[in-house]
């Protein structure tokens, strides 16, 4: 069979199309389609790419930074390289999406979102005689935009600093990027569960110590544990985002120290709760503070596209600075599917 993947021409106007990735871009030109029952099924375009220019990007036997520069085409998949190390990085212990209800994609800067906010009344669902209306449940747009926010890194190394680098080191240093743009979205995200997105719905605030709250504040306790699930009702507590300290004071709780809960911690460093939510701990949230959610109505994510990356300066001036950028933002579904438990 005769492969076409060596004869497709590349370009740094491949990066610039408008609503389409580079990856895309590529697999138009070269369909992956075609490869099916032949060696080359499994790879996408941008991996027979790098076949095909001999480029070996992972292992021991990786290829230097230099390989990439070798021809003017070759070079066009630099941008790409960095661009996925990048994601890898965001994407590695990324607790986003154990957070979020959904995720909206959007090309643009004015965004958003939409609301219901049922009473108790709309919660249950009358019987409704013959003939009879049937009851409504209102959504609307939000008042306010929800703000989106650039997170990024500048990277800044000459091309003789770096050309006799391995790939598979170099792409250590493009994932640790990738991780520290995760957790500012990631810090993001909790701002708006605790404080709102501007359309007046911050999440409710709770002390131990105080009602409906018990235990001593400053102290956290199994019994605060639960009625702090106890305010969720009609949600479901599914997860649970903690600080360090309060992690280290669940894991002192008795309740906390049975044999299963134990053996799990031990083999997998996962600590389930008695209550079934999952565990979640991030240095992104403050000392002395939880936030119970439930992820299925709590959160949603907007993302203005993949990471990108500034291409011309990867490709013509042969990497010196470059900006590797994500955009994101948050909007709150269900105000009241958020809790906020402070222990003082």
């Amino acid at each position: 069979m005769a492969y076409h993947y060596d004869t497709v021409k590349l370009e740094k106007g491949m990066y610039a199309e408008s609503g389409r990735s580079f990856t895309q871009v590529l697999e138009a030109a070269d369909p992956s389609e075609q490869y099916r029952g032949t060696a080359l099924e499994g790879m996408d375009a941008y991996q027979r790419q790098l076949k095909r220019f001999d480029i070996k990007v992972k292992g021991a036997c990786s290829d230097v930074v230099e390989k990439f520069f070798h021809t003017t085409e070759s070079a066009v998949l630099f941008p790409e390289f960095v661009s996925r190390a990048v994601r890898q990085g965001m994407e590695e212990e990324n607790i986003l999406p154990a957070i979020t209800a959904a995720v909206t994609h959007f090309n643009g800067q004015d965004y958003r979102s939409i609301a219901s906010v049922p009473s108790d009344e709309d919660k249950t669902l009358q019987v409704v005689a013959e003939g009879a209306a049937l009851p409504e449940t209102q959504v609307k747009v939000q008042t306010n935009l929800v703000q989106l926010h650039k997170r990024g890194r500048l990277l800044v190394a000459s091309y003789e600093a770096i050309r006799f680098q391995r790939l598979d080191l170099f792409a250590v240093t493009l994932r640790q990027i990738g991780a520290h743009i995760a957790r500012m979205h990631l810090s993001d995200a909790i701002g708006v569960i605790r404080n709102g997105d501007g359309n007046e719905n911050p999440a409710a605030a709770f002390k131990v110590g105080t009602k409906p709250i018990g235990g001593t504040a400053g102290t956290l306790s199994y019994d605060a544990i639960l009625d702090f699930w106890a305010q969720f009702d009609p949600y479901e507590m599914n997860t649970m985002l903690v600080s360090s300290d309060i992690m280290l004071a669940m894991a002192k709780l008795d309740e906390f120290q049975n044999p299963l809960t134990g053996l799990n911690f031990q083999g997998t460093g996962t600590l389930t709760t008695p209550l079934g939510a999952k565990l979640l701990r991030t240095s992104a949230m403050p000392s002395g503070t939880m936030i119970g959610l439930d992820k299925n109505y709590a959160l949603e994510m907007i993302t203005g596209g993949e990471v990108q990356v500034e291409y011309d300066k990867l490709i013509d001036r042969q990497l010196q600075r470059a900006a590797i950028t994500s955009i994101s933002g948050f909007a709150k579904l269900y105000q009241d599917a958020s809790k906020v438990l402070t222990l003082k």
